[in-house]
């Protein structure tokens, strides 16, 4: 039995899915620099005669499914499974595993980052010191750029799961005080608080959204969350730009109700005309989509799927966390 794996997936993971199928392909989508087209991944399965396939970004759709009947699992290296017709492979009874949490680490690092960098001036004042701006004595910066400490600052989450949770951890080196808006996060953190959105809105001097793209978080971040937060206080977005509405933002940033914002997502990707509004903008820290670039992300996938793989392949369960389509299987193996 062969499984296609056209995600990047180290050497280690890939002897470890052998082991468990029998064969391995690998056809990184990195080494055509693109996903694979419809019709290619099609091709693809059907000439490694592939009963499973491991991606991470390919659409995987149900022309795919209807195309390859023999194919048993998808395994998806991504935090969401948004690239896989998910009703389609229930329907033919296909679990869908993924990797819910894989870059984590990498984003609560940039989370960290960004915030002690936009606190501490220092992009700006790296751009004026490199434009030849500093021609008087050391206080002429020192004035300039003085900035303030992450220390025992508090920081309000609006999503707590994988990301805001790990955030979370790493502010605890900070005295920080956390609390989070979570209507699905059922387990007790008795280091953290959980509040209303309203609440964290307006308690926190740094407030970060951590979302999916659902038909109830589109737009659920508007003027009534802006309007209550400090003047003081740093909007965070590393999630989805659509959980945002886009006009109340930009009038906030413009109007200087709040501090500023760190934006590393954006409504057009590549930005167009429309985003560059927010990215131009004096008070705002735009990065482009980079929260999740890290090599190491790529073994945590890895380590996620592969432990899911062999829990279904081995123990014959369904009871995985990582096992997206579970409750609409019928069957074990």
């Amino acid at each position: 039995m062969t499984v296609l794996i056209t995600a990047p997936y180290n050497e280690e993971g890939r002897k470890e899915v052998e082991k468990l199928f029998g064969s391995v392909t690998y056809h990184s989508w990195k080494e055509q620099g693109r996903a694979y087209r419809e019709d290619e991944l099609i091709q693809l399965l059907k000439e490694t005669h592939a009963i499973g396939l491991i991606t991470e970004l390919d659409q995987v759709t149900d022309s795919v499914f209807a195309s390859v009947p023999e194919l048993s699992f998808v395994g998806v290296c991504r935090g969401m499974p948004s690239n896989v017709d998910v009703a389609a492979a229930s329907k033919r009874d296909i679990p869908i595993f993924y990797t819910p949490g894989r870059n984590a680490q990498a984003v609560a690092e940039m989370f960290i980052g960004h915030v002690i960098s936009f606190l501490r001036h220092t992009s700006t004042s790296n751009q004026w010191l490199k434009d030849g701006k500093w021609d008087s004595d050391y206080l002429q910066a020192y004035a300039k750029f003085k900035g303030n400490e992450l220390t025992g600052k508090t920081v309000g989450m609006v999503g707590f799961g994988a990301v805001g949770q790990r955030i979370a951890k790493l502010l605890t080196a900070f005295d920080c005080k956390v609390k989070y808006y979570d209507p699905y996060v059922q387990d007790d953190h008795p280091l953290y608080e959980k509040v209303s959105l309203k609440t964290v809105f307006s308690d926190s001097d740094i407030v970060s959204v951590q979302l999916p793209r659902t038909e109830e978080t589109l737009g659920l971040i508007d003027r009534t969350c802006f309007d209550l937060m400090k003047e003081s206080a740093i909007f965070v977005n590393t999630s989805r730009a659509v959980v945002v509405n886009r006009e109340d933002l930009l009038s906030v940033l413009k109007e200087h109700k709040i501090r500023g914002a760190i934006l590393d997502v954006f409504y057009h990707e590549p930005p167009e005309k429309s985003d560059y509004e927010f990215i131009s903008l004096p008070n705002v820290l735009a990065t482009p989509h980079l929260a999740g670039a890290t090599f190491e992300v790529e073994d945590h996938h890895v380590t996620i799927l592969n432990k899911a793989l062999k829990r279904w392949k081995v123990e014959k369960t369904l009871n995985i966390p990582t096992l997206y389509n579970k409750d609409e299987l019928k069957t074990e193996v």
